[in-house]
């Protein structure tokens, strides 16, 4: 099972700007599409971007459509959420995700049961 960590979260006033990262420990990564999700107090998990393994196609929730960034570097290993304009809705935790089977993607269509290896989660807060 695939280790990752994310790093980035924290405090930011609203309109403000946070880079995650996540990085994997399987020389496979660059074979599974990835996904951050997030989940607000009270609330389900909820997919907020899915990148393929390739980086050609990604998905965006229509919440943080034209907000949120998602990237990768296979090189790396690591998966990338670059986040502007930050609202108070978009505090929550935030998890990265490694598909559960190599070279697909499913886009708007996943589910969290998609996904095998799961990130600890980073919290983000956003202040009013």
């Amino acid at each position: 099972q695939v280790q990752l960590v994310e790093s980035g979260g924290g405090l930011v006033q609203a309109g403000g700007s946070l880079r995650l990262s996540c990085a994997a420990s399987e020389r496979t990564f660059s074979s599974y599409s990835m996904g951050w999700f997030r989940q607000a107090p009270g609330k389900e998990r909820e997919l907020v971007a899915a990148i393929r393994w390739s980086s050609s196609s990604t998905y965006y929730a229509d919440s943080v459509k034209g907000r949120f960034t998602i990237s990768r570097d296979n090189s790396k290993n690591t998966v990338y959420l670059q986040m502007n304009s930050l609202k108070p809705e978009d505090t929550a935790v935030y998890y990265c995700a490694a598909a559960g089977t190599p070279f697909t993607y499913y886009g708007g269509s996943y589910s969290e049961h998609n996904f095998r290896s799961w990130g600890q989660g980073t919290q983000v807060t956003v202040s009013s």
